[in-house]
């Protein structure tokens, strides 16, 4: 991209697949405010800008693709935001909901969905792209070998599709991944019905030694539990709800 150099630090990987983007745009599903999380050179924020259902924002941490952006896309002026995505006040920026989309950086991704769930009750829909082997993760059903701490974590809060794959050629430079993009939408759920900070505990524990059976990872981390058939299982077999029903068997959270 002309103007922009991909920074390494940032783990920038510009899009340059026109069709991608295009399809990426049209996964939102709802209108309303929306933020984009790293435009980059303004691949995709081209196709929302011209989305008469969304007011769009972007949140741009690069120096360089901030002025790219205002240079190219002078209607963006208003709504960017040069700053960290994960140190903004969201509720500052958005009193009401917002949708959130972008191609994540692979080296912050959790990081990214932590913050996403942080605002879960302001957040309905996510569509990003992501590395596929993440992707798969966080799609993937209880009893699948991908199935892992931040699919229960996620899961828990938004039903997730794994959309479409794209090949490491459609961004400059090329990634050695193959990327996919996948799209969150909120569920119905409105609490979990247990301690949260527990329950984040013991799919942590549980998963930090998924060889081992519960009862055996939850002893390692010190915590006592209510006797349960869950304690004989390991932890990729059990749904959000059997992770509920076990933070609740939990004597000394």
């Amino acid at each position: 991209m002309a103007g922009v150099k991909p920074k390494k630090a940032l783990g920038q990987h510009f899009l340059t697949d026109l069709g991608a983007a295009q399809a990426i745009a049209g996964a939102l599903s709802g209108g309303g405010d929306v933020l984009e999380i790293g435009p980059g050179t303004g691949v995709l924020t081209q196709f929302l800008l011209k989305r008469e259902d969304i007011s769009l924002k972007v949140v741009e941490i690069d120096r360089e693709s901030v002025e790219y952006l205002l240079e190219h896309y002078p209607a963006l002026r208003p709504g960017l935001l040069e700053a960290d995505f994960l140190k903004l006040q969201l509720e500052k920026i958005f009193p009401g909901p917002f949708s959130v989309i972008g191609n994540f950086p692979y080296n912050i991704s959790s990081q990214l969905f932590f913050k996403i769930l942080d605002y879960r009750d302001s957040v309905p829909e996510v569509v990003c792209m992501i590395q596929k082997e993440v992707a798969e993760r966080l799609a993937a059903p209880p009893g699948s070998k991908t199935y892992g701490i931040l699919s229960v974590l996620l899961q828990a809060w938004y039903d997730i599709e794994y959309l479409f794959t794209v090949p490491p050629g459609a961004f400059y430079p090329p990634p050695k991944v193959t990327s996919a993009v996948i799209r969150l939408r909120r569920n119905g759920r409105t609490s979990l019905g247990c301690d949260e900070a527990l329950y984040k505990k013991v799919v942590k524990a549980t998963f930090n030694q998924r060889r081992k059976t519960i009862r055996n990872s939850l002893r390692s981390a010190q915590l006592e539990c209510k006797e349960t058939p869950l304690l004989s299982e390991r932890p990729e077999r059990l749904s959000v709800e059997d992770f509920v029903k076990l933070t609740l068997s939990v004597l000394n959270g």
